[in-house]
Formats: C-alpha cells, sequence, structure tokens
C-alpha cells in the first residue's frame, strides 16, 4: 500500500488530483482565510458526471453538508463524504468559480481566475469540459443574511484548518486556492492551500 500524498497548490493557481474510493483527503488552509474552490468529476466519465452543488443541496436539504453526509454527482449518486470539518466554516455552495469576467468588471485584465485555473488543471489530465460547474467554496464567508443578501466576507478560517472527506469513488478533484485578492474573500492576500490523501 502506498503512503499518504501531499499536495501544495500555490496562491491564485489549482490542480488536479487523481483519488480512489475510499481514500481519505484532508484539504488545509495553512495560513488561514484563504478559500478553496473544490471541483469533483467521475474518473470513468469525467465530461458526463460530476459533483453537483444543486443536486447536493437538494439531497440534504441544506446550504453544506454536515458531517457524515454527502455530496452528490449531477445523476445524484454520491461523491465525496464529508468525513470531519475541522474549521469553524462557513462554506459556500452558492457562488460560482471567479472568472475573467468578474476580473475584468473591477479593471483588472488578465488576471489570474479559478475558472481558468480549473480549465487548465483539467487540460493537463487530456479532458476538456463544454461548461464550467459551480465549485464547492471551502472556508468560504458568505452566508445569506436576513435581507436575502449573499455578501461574501473576509474568511474567519484560522491557519491550519481543514476538511476530510472521503472518495465513495474513483475521481479526479480540482482544487485551486482562490484567486480573489481585489476583495476581502481570502482576508486581503491570497496564500496556498494543501491537500493530504491518504489511501484505504
Amino acid at each position: 500500500m502506498t503512503g499518504p500524498r501531499r499536495v501544495t497548490i500555490a496562491p491564485q493557481s489549482g490542480q488536479a488530483i487523481r483519488v480512489k474510493r475510499g481514500d481519505m483527503i484532508r484539504i488545509i488552509d495553512p495560513k488561514g482565510q484563504q478559500v478553496a474552490d473544490l471541483w469533483a468529476f467521475a474518473l470513468d466519465r469525467p465530461k458526463l458526471e460530476w459533483l453537483s452543488t444543486s443536486q447536493t443541496r437538494n439531497a440534504t436539504e441544506r446550504l453544506f453538508p454536515l458531517v457524515g453526509e454527502s455530496f452528490y454527482s449531477m445523476k445524484a449518486e454520491p461523491m465525496l463524504t464529508l468525513i470531519e470539518d475541522a474549521s469553524p466554516g462557513p462554506h459556500d455552495m452558492l457562488y460560482p468559480a471567479c472568472d475573467q469576467a468578474l476580473y475584468d468588471h473591477v479593471g483588472l485584465p488578465n488576471h489570474p481566475n479559478c475558472q481558468d485555473n480549473l480549465i487548465t488543471a483539467l487540460a493537463r489530465e487530456n479532458i476538456s469540459i463544454d461548461f464550467v460547474p459551480d465549485p464547492v467554496d471551502l472556508f468560504q464567508n458568505s452566508l445569506p443574511q436576513p435581507n436575502g443578501r449573499i455578501d461574501v466576507l473576509p474568511s474567519i478560517n484560522p491557519p491550519g484548518a481543514y476538511v476530510r472527506l472521503k472518495a465513495e469513488r474513483d475521481i479526479l478533484l480540482v482544487i485551486t486556492a482562490c484567486a480573489v485578492d481585489f476583495h476581502p474573500t481570502n482576508g486581503g492576500r491570497c496564500t496556498e492551500i494543501e491537500v493530504e490523501v491518504v489511501p484505504e
């Protein structure tokens, strides 16, 4: 049996990571307040089945799963289960990934962004997709307010906080260290995300 793998995702970048059913995945925010965008694609059919935030909300009847609950594919099949949440949260499943259109809107052309980082990470795996699914935004502080707004506030995640997930099937994960640096989303600076994969 192989030992744990450790991957460091540099600020404002992303990586694809292959995991097998039963693997345990720990996503760590070493310096604190850094959002990690998470996607998952079925390895046997990555262009046909992926983690769906809307199906997950429908299945769990929550804005974000509790420990012991799963994240579901667009075919309503479990893909990942939340095993441990060692973060004060909150996390987000409402916002899309940041993209170049967002940065163009605020006067930052050619800015790194999570959508392009996803597409680049998939291309390294010889996978192309026709559209970008909404990610799971780990450590993002954007809970709906009583008046219906969903402002993105600075992350409250402390240094070293993490979530632990279990793969429920063979999956290609893509994780990005969120690129937003013009807004306090990431505490005013972009830092790395670490990922540890422990085989079953």
